[in-house]
């Protein structure tokens, strides 16, 4: 029998333990991840724009990957992108974000089947430029929805069938469907989405929803279908905060009101703008509306100071403690977009302002608030 070098054995059981001891280290290390963290609670989610579902943003996507377990088109979806001109679709942006989703496991939102904006102008008129009859305005709301969710029937677990059509005095807005079909418009979309996917879930989805009026209306209009035996699943509250607005009060009294008519509740657009509202009382003078800009645009270099950003976290952990309270009631909490960078609040409601509003900055690294929101599930699970 050979005898082992002395050196070569010793090396050998050197190796051995770091092997085993590194394995430890990095199985222990393991950065927790929100979609972990949340996992019995419900899905969190993200938008995807068209550099991320093409792959360009490949930072992004890793993020998406990552910390993510649901998605929604930013914009790929809406009408006039995927119908630009009757009965010509445009489906490559659209396949191949589901595409990501499915080869990812992650729970797919389509996103929006009817909505007044983003809509193509042929929708609504005839050869001539008048508006369409009642009854040709639903054949194409049919044909629309039969075609865009039947393409992924199976694929897509939801559809935001309805998107923005109350007012916040609970009125409806005066939007072409509303204008030619009637408030019955709502009904139909629901009744085609279902009859082009019954396994898909059905949404309607709105921004402001905890506005007493606007919150008493689509109660009502869930009742409404409910009695019609039309089929709805849940309300989307956009979610799009900013820091002494809405109240935590107001945005519960919501999500408890629509918990209430048995269906489920999601976040579906989270952002919460860093950067302070616009004032109503900026006049003409050069000067003060020189000065009043700089106001609304503090953190051009971007760089926040540390007692802002922590009031910022404090505020997201608040909104996310309330979705852990009702986390029975929630379906996803969906953030509308993964980094600053990508979010649309840059440059609303003022052009050109730089906005910190949701979870990644713009090196796509987590805020504090990533930490703080997963401690959170922690000391949930010890109530």
């Amino acid at each position: 029998m050979k005898k082992f070098n002395g050196f070569v054995l010793m090396a050998l059981l050197v190796g051995i333990f770091v092997s085993c001891n590194s394995g430890t280290t990095s199985h222990s290390t393991k950065t927790a991840t929100l979609k972990d963290a949340l996992a019995e609670k419900f899905y969190i989610g993200t938008a995807l724009n068209a550099n991320q579902i093409t792959g360009k943003d490949s930072a992004g996507i890793e993020v998406v990957k990552q910390q993510f377990n649901a998605i929604v088109p930013e914009n790929c979806m809406k009408s006039a992108e995927i119908q630009p001109m009757e009965g010509e679709f445009d489906f490559e942006l659209a396949d191949q974000f589901v595409d990501f989703g499915v080869q990812n496991e992650m729970f797919i939102t389509g996103h929006c089947l009817i909505w007044h904006s983003q809509v193509p102008s042929w929708f609504f008129t005839d050869n001539e430029g008048n508006d369409v009859s009642r009854e040709v305005m639903i054949e194409r709301m049919k044909n629309h929805i039969y075609t865009v969710v039947g393409r992924y029937k199976g694929k897509i677990q939801g559809w935001d069938v309805v998107n923005e059509a109350i007012m916040e005095d609970g009125s409806f807005r005066n939007s072409k469907f509303y204008q030619i079909v009637g408030e019955d418009f709502i009904k139909q979309a629901f009744q085609f989405a279902h009859e082009a996917d019954p396994d898909a879930e059905l949404y309607y989805n709105d921004y402001n929803e905890w506005y007493p009026g606007k919150r008493d209306a689509i109660v009502k209009m869930i009742r409404d279908l409910k009695v019609d035996g039309v089929r709805i699943d849940g309300i989307g509250m956009q979610g799009h905060v900013g820091m002494d607005s809405p109240s935590l009060e107001d945005y519960e009294a919501a999500m408890v009101a629509y918990a209430n008519e048995g269906v489920k509740v999601m976040v579906t657009e989270l952002d919460m703008s860093i950067l302070p509202n616009r004032r109503r009382d900026v006049g003409a003078d050069i000067s003060t509306n020189i000065e009043y800009q700089k106001e609304l645009n503090p953190y051009t270099d971007g760089v926040v100071p540390q007692e802002k950003q922590d009031e910022w976290d404090a505020r997201m952990v608040d909104f996310f403690e309330l979705f852990l309270k009702h986390s029975h009631n929630m379906r996803r909490v969906t953030l509308w977009g993964v980094a600053d960078g990508d979010s649309w609040k840059n440059n609303f409601p003022v052009r050109g302002r730089t906005d910190y509003p949701l979870l990644f900055d713009r090196n796509h690294q987590p805020k504090s608030a990533v930490a703080k929101i997963i401690e959170l599930t922690k000391e949930e699970g010890r109530h």
